[in-house]
């Protein structure tokens, strides 16, 4: 049942972060009224929001994704310890 967990706690953190590059990638390519980059806005905006009004732009260079992943890479890491440990 743990090592379910585990899986369903790393594929969801693989699919977010698989997400963050494509919209990342997406926002030098296509339109911002896109149908695909418009999708993808919906589901990745609201995690980087946040992360926008604590960050600013550096050099005109938006950071926030980057932080995302991060954030996604120590959470899976917490929450796979969490689990290991109830082993």
């Amino acid at each position: 049942m743990i090592g379910f967990l585990i899986y369903l706690v790393n594929l969801t953190a693989n699919v977010l972060e698989l997400l963050v590059v494509v919209y990342a990638i997406t926002t030098f390519f296509l339109s911002p009224y896109h149908p695909i980059r418009h999708t993808l806005a919906r589901w990745v905006e609201p995690m980087l929001a946040p992360i926008r009004r604590a960050l600013p732009p550096i050099g005109g260079f938006d950071l926030s994704p980057l932080v995302l992943l991060f954030l996604i890479a120590i959470l899976r890491s917490v929450i796979v310890q969490l689990l290991v440990s109830l082993v």
